[in-house]
C-alpha cells in the first residue's frame, strides 16, 4: 500500500486525498483549519461538489483517510494549498506563495530518502524548484541530509461542479525536476486516472496549466467586449455569439459580469507577473474582464432611483457551487451597496454573506427577492433559477448577464 500525505484539504486537495484513499491508498490529509480536520474526520465535506460527502465518507469509513495538523513520514507528498495573489504598485498582480512554502518548510522534519514531492498548487514557472530550495533550506537548518528526494509538478485541471469525474477523466501533466520525478508522479496518477498522462519539465507543466486559463480569460474578454459593442449598437449577443460561432473555427465563449473562481482570474497575473514586457494581450484581457463588474452595476443603477432595492440573483463565481472565490457577482453587489442601494442577495448555494458584503446586504430567497426588489439583475446561471421568466419580473428593470431568462 503506497502512503501518501496532502497538504491542503480544500476544493482540489480533499477529492484527490479522497479519490487516493479509495484507491487503496493510506492517505493522511493535513489542513491547518480546525473546522476543516473536524469535518472531515467526521467523514463530512466542507465544500460543495457534486457526490464527494459520499466520497470522503467512503474514504474515511475505509479506514484509508486520516487527517492530521501537521504532516507525517510517507512515500509522497502533495501540496494543494491556495496560490493567490497580491497587489502590488500599478495594475499589475503578484503571486503569493507563502502558503507553498510553508507546506514546503514543514515536510523538512518528515522526509525520507527516495520520497516524492508533488506540488499540484497552480503556480508561476520556477515554484516546483522553489519548492526544492525551501525543502533543502529547512533540511539544512533542521541539521538533516536526505538525499534522493524527487520532486514534481502536476497541475489540477478539473472545473468546479465536475470534479470527481474530471479528476479520473481528464490527461495530466506530470512535470518533473528530473525525469525519474516524473515517471514517479504518473505512477501515482495512473493508480486513479483513465486518461492519458503526459511527462515533460517541471517548468513547461507550470506554464502549460497557466496558459489553459490564460486562453479562457482571454476569450471571454472578447466575449464581454462584444457584448458592450452589443448593447452600443442595439443587438442581442446571444443571439449573434452562437451564429458566429457556427463558424468551423470560431469557438467564442459566453460573457458574464467578469471572470472569477482560483483559476482563470489569477493565473494570467502569474504570466504577466514573470514577463511583464512580453504580456499586453493578457493584461489588456485582465483588464476587460476586471472591468465588467463595474460596468454591470452602472447598468443597473441606470434604471433605478437612488437607494432603490436591488435583488441580485447568484454570488458564486460559477453556476451551481459555493465558491465566492473572486467572484464577480459579488463585485457586483458590493458595487452596487457602495453606491447607497439596499442589495437583497440570492445564493442558494451559501449559508451566509461573504465578508465584504456583511452589514451591507442581506441575503433572501429568490421569492422574497422579487417581492421586494424595485430592479433584478441576474449574475449567476444557477439552475434554481432556471424557471425564472420575464413576467415573473412584473416590468421591474432587469438586466441578464447570462442569457438565461427568456420570455
Amino acid at each position: 500500500m503506497r502512503n501518501v500525505c496532502v497538504l491542503g484539504l480544500g476544493y482540489i486537495g480533499l477529492p484527490t486525498a479522497s479519490v487516493l484513499a479509495t484507491r487503496g491508498c493510506a492517505v493522511l490529509g493535513v489542513d491547518v483549519s480546525p473546522r476543516v480536520l473536524e469535518a472531515v474526520a467526521a467523514g463530512r465535506a466542507h465544500v460543495e461538489e457534486p457526490d464527494l460527502d459520499v466520497l470522503v465518507r467512503a474514504a474515511v469509513g475505509s479506514g484509508n483517510l486520516r487527517v492530521a495538523a501537521a504532516p507525517a513520514p510517507a512515500d509522497v507528498f502533495i501540496i494543494a494549498v491556495p496560490t493567490p495573489f497580491r497587489e502590488r504598485e500599478g495594475s499589475a498582480r503578484a503571486p503569493d506563495l507563502s502558503f507553498v512554502e510553508a507546506a514546503a518548510r514543514s515536510l523538512a522534519p518528515v522526509l525520507a530518502p527516495g520520497n516524492l514531492v508533488i506540488l499540484e498548487s497552480t503556480s508561476p514557472v520556477g515554484t516546483t524548484e522553489k519548492v526544492r530550495g525551501w525543502v533543502e533550506d529547512e533540511l539544512g537548518r533542521l541539521g538533516r541530509r536526505v538525499d534522493g528526494l524527487l520532486f514534481a509538478h502536476c497541475p489540477e485541471r478539473v472545473l468546479p461542479g465536475q470534479v470527481l469525474r474530471e479528476l479520473v477523466t481528464n490527461d495530466r501533466i506530470c512535470g518533473g525536476l528530473t525525469p525519474e520525478a516524473a515517471d514517479r508522479a504518473r505512477d501515482l496518477y495512473a493508480s486513479f486516472c483513465t486518461a492519458r498522462i503526459y511527462l515533460t519539465d517541471a517548468r513547461t507543466a507550470e506554464l502549460a496549466k497557466l496558459a489553459e486559463n490564460a486562453y479562457r480569460d482571454v476569450n471571454i474578454a472578447y466575449a464581454n467586449e462584444l457584448a458592450a459593442v452589443c448593447e452600443r449598437v442595439g443587438v442581442d449577443v446571444w443571439e449573434l455569439i452562437p451564429l458566429a460561432n457556427r463558424h468551423p473555427r470560431v469557438n467564442i465563449l459566453r460573457p458574464g459580469p467578469g471572470v472569477g473562481g482560483h483559476c482563470v482570474a489569477v493565473d494570467p497575473w502569474f504570466i504577466v507577473d514573470a514577463a511583464p514586457d512580453r504580456t499586453p494581450l493578457i493584461r489588456a484581457a485582465r483588464a476587460v474582464n476586471d472591468g465588467r463588474p463595474a460596468a454591470v452595476a452602472s447598468r443597473v443603477r441606470e434604471g433605478l432611483s437612488p437607494g432603490a432595492a436591488v435583488a441580485c440573483l447568484g454570488l458564486a463565481f460559477k453556476p451551481d457551487v459555493d465558491d465566492l472565490r473572486e467572484s464577480p457577482a459579488v463585485a457586483v453587489a458590493r458595487l452596487l451597496a457602495d453606491a447607497g442601494h439596499r442589495v437583497l442577495a440570492v445564493e442558494p448555494h451559501a449559508r451566509e454573506l461573504p465578508a465584504e458584503l456583511r452589514g451591507r446586504a442581506e441575503l433572501v430567497t429568490l421569492e422574497d427577492a422579487l417581492a421586494r426588489a424595485d430592479g433584478v439583475v441576474l449574475l449567476v446561471d444557477h439552475r434554481a433559477f432556471a424557471g425564472l421568466r420575464i413576467a415573473d419580473l412584473r416590468g421591474r428593470p432587469f438586466i441578464d448577464t447570462r442569457g438565461m431568462v427568456r420570455a
